[in-house]
């Protein structure tokens, strides 16, 4: 039962903040969207940050599990927009108050996940110090991140599919030549 509540809340809060931004969202309306009293949503949740925070995070975990492998730098950047396309509204929303940074926690969660994935594959076989990757993975996460900051800022208008698509061929050829020439001489860092 207490899994059936946690859900209709979160599915009423959602729908809620697909209507409007969430300074005019109150626990009022939640639990009045879901049909349950208001202790029911204090049980579970502190106050509406914290239902927020459990929904980023549940979702980041979400997509983080449906990636378990990355073949591509599209493929990593797509996933970090799986959720924002989804409910581009909500995000909005979310992205626009002042618990942005529950959201950005999130995020920076997704990208650095999906990008240390893509890299582990990539790094694989090749002689690439510990602290080359670590540089390479927190630049390309920071980008990753940009990426999907930049789109939200930008109202969500832009096609960023198309972008990313066209971004992962020129990563793809610059990364190639890259690895190829920078770290198949068989040194660490050279």
């Amino acid at each position: 039962m207490a899994n059936f509540t946690k859900k209709a809340i979160k599915e009423a809060f959602i729908e809620l903040l697909t209507e409007r931004p969430l300074n005019q969202i109150t626990v009022k309306d939640i639990v009045e969207k879901c049909g349950i009293n208001r202790s029911s949503f204090y049980y579970h949740y502190k106050d509406i940050p914290s239902l927020i925070e459990e929904i980023v995070m549940d979702e980041a975990d979400r997509i983080i599990s449906a990636y378990p492998t990355i073949d591509s730098i599209e493929m990593a950047f797509s996933a970090a927009m799986d959720f924002a396309e989804k409910y581009r509204r909500a995000i909005l929303h979310i992205y626009n108050s002042v618990n942005r940074d529950i959201f950005e926690q999130y995020l920076w969660k997704v990208c650095d996940y999906v990008v240390v994935t893509y890299w582990k594959v990539l790094f694989a076989g090749r002689n690439i110090s510990a602290e080359d990757q670590k540089v390479i993975t927190r630049f390309y996460s920071a980008q990753c991140f940009g990426l999907v900051i930049d789109w939200l800022r930008n109202g969500t208008r832009d096609d960023y599919r198309k972008m990313l698509n066209r971004l992962g061929e020129l990563y793809r050829e610059f990364l190639e030549e890259t690895m190829h020439s920078r770290f198949n001489t068989g040194q660490p860092g050279q």
